[in-house]
């Protein structure tokens, strides 16, 4: 498994370089936006650790270029700010999980393992199947591709996975403890307001070009499609 870290703060990609490698990761190091640009390009990895201030290439751009041509990459950002705005924008942009610096090392860690096997899971899923259609809404697996009436949704991995599990269940209330520990695993707490962010992504991208409403809250219980 190989991890790539875009920080330009030296002591802190060495740190965090050292701690992944003890986690019997590889890692590589990259502290300018550009050149990490160029990396992710010829380069393939199984997760990536993003600061957000990059000299050369903020990692908003960064992250927002990159999901262009790669969707299925987990990638964790990392900022100074612990402000909602940066973190929806991070969302929005394809990250897939957010970390305030100063952060604990155990817990990125948790979070990379974590991230990396989600993701080896869905890709396993996603070979061993074709298509659901769930009333206008189709999703392919292989392809990873979405479309409503017809016209292409464009979803980041993350969005993705949530509505493949809404979809699955077809109707059935899925529990938001369910979802996050699908997604984001064990170490990612249920109380996050994290899974409410993306599926308000969700219903923007969705239902409401459509004019529809078929994301739909169970307050205290969860989410489910309204497929009546």
């Amino acid at each position: 498994m190989k991890v790539l870290i875009i920080e330009d703060d030296p002591t802190l990609s060495k740190n965090i370089s050292e701690v992944l490698m003890a986690e019997n990761l590889n890692t590589e190091c990259v502290f300018d936006g550009l050149l990490a640009d160029r990396m992710l390009k010829k380069n393939n990895f199984d997760c990536i650790v993003m600061d957000i201030n990059l000299p050369g290439k903020n990692g908003f751009d960064l992250c927002k270029d990159f999901r262009q041509y790669n969707m299925n990459t987990p990638i964790i950002m990392l900022t100074a700010f612990d402000e909602l705005e940066d973190k929806i924008q991070g969302f929005d942009c394809g990250a897939d999980d957010y970390l305030t610096k100063p952060f604990y090392m155990r817990e990125l860690t948790l979070r990379v393992h974590s991230l990396i096997k989600r993701n080896k899971q869905t890709n396993l899923t996603d070979s061993t199947n074709s298509i659901l259609i769930v009333d206008d809404i189709t999703l392919n697996y292989t392809k990873k591709t979405v479309f409503r009436q017809g016209k292409v949704i464009s979803l980041t991995p993350r969005e993705y996975q949530i509505l493949f599990k809404l979809m699955e269940n077809n109707g059935e209330i899925v529990p938001k403890a369910d979802l996050v520990k699908e997604i984001w695993g064990s170490s990612f707490s249920a109380n996050t307001n994290t899974i409410e962010v993306y599926i308000n992504f969700l219903r923007k991208k969705l239902d409401k070009p459509f004019l529809k409403n078929t994301i739909k809250t169970k307050v205290g219980y969860g989410y489910y499609l309204d497929v009546k």
